[in-house]
């Protein structure tokens, strides 16, 4: 099932919602803008008075009425850091799938490091085994890259798997450079 990328009055991205949660916002009249080309249209029932068959036409992208808010925290889950790290052990550097990857924190949790996107990164099982409850520096594993909080629309992203392409172009204008995963 497609979703659509929920925007909210500012056009700050705030979340992903199944259709079928999109047209209930359109048959209430909460879609204050839609972006991008229009998803085919939804058909409803016939009227018994007109015999018209209601229609709604829904696009890939809407804003919600409601108020804006700042306090959005990015989730921090293994698919999104997975995806973060191209699925590739940041200390080997190589591709792993989904179910071959650990969360490694960089400071270990033991020694005062916190479960948080700039301490953790995708390891395989042997490199985090290897690596234990060290540093990269006092296991002699230096990372491949240095991990870094997504922005709000990066995570976004990073969050779906199917993402159409009228929402990778709004979500990628907010990009704060070029990444491997996002083409």
């Amino acid at each position: 099932m497609q979703h659509i990328l929920k925007l909210d009055v500012a056009g700050q991205p705030r979340g992903w919602i199944t259709a079928h949660e999109a047209l209930t916002a359109y048959a209430r009249g909460d879609v204050i803008y839609g972006v991008g080309d229009p998803l085919p249209p939804m058909m409803g029932g016939v009227q018994r008075r007109t015999g018209l068959r209601s229609r709604i036409d829904m696009q890939p992208i809407i804003a919600l009425q409601g108020r804006i808010r700042s306090d959005f925290s990015l989730p921090l889950c293994n698919r999104t850091l997975f995806r973060r790290d191209g699925h590739r052990c940041l200390y080997c550097g190589q591709q792993f799938a989904r179910a071959e990857l650990t969360r490694d924190h960089v400071l270990p949790t033991s020694r005062g490091g916190r479960d948080r996107w700039e301490n953790v990164v995708a390891a395989c099982r042997r490199c985090n085994w290897a690596k234990d409850n060290r540093t990269p520096e006092e296991a002699g594993m230096p990372l491949l890259a240095v991990p870094f909080r997504p922005n709000t629309w990066e995570w976004h992203f990073l969050a779906k798997e199917r993402v159409l392409a009228d929402q990778m172009d709004y979500l990628s204008q907010q990009f704060r450079t070029l990444r491997a995963w996002a083409h």
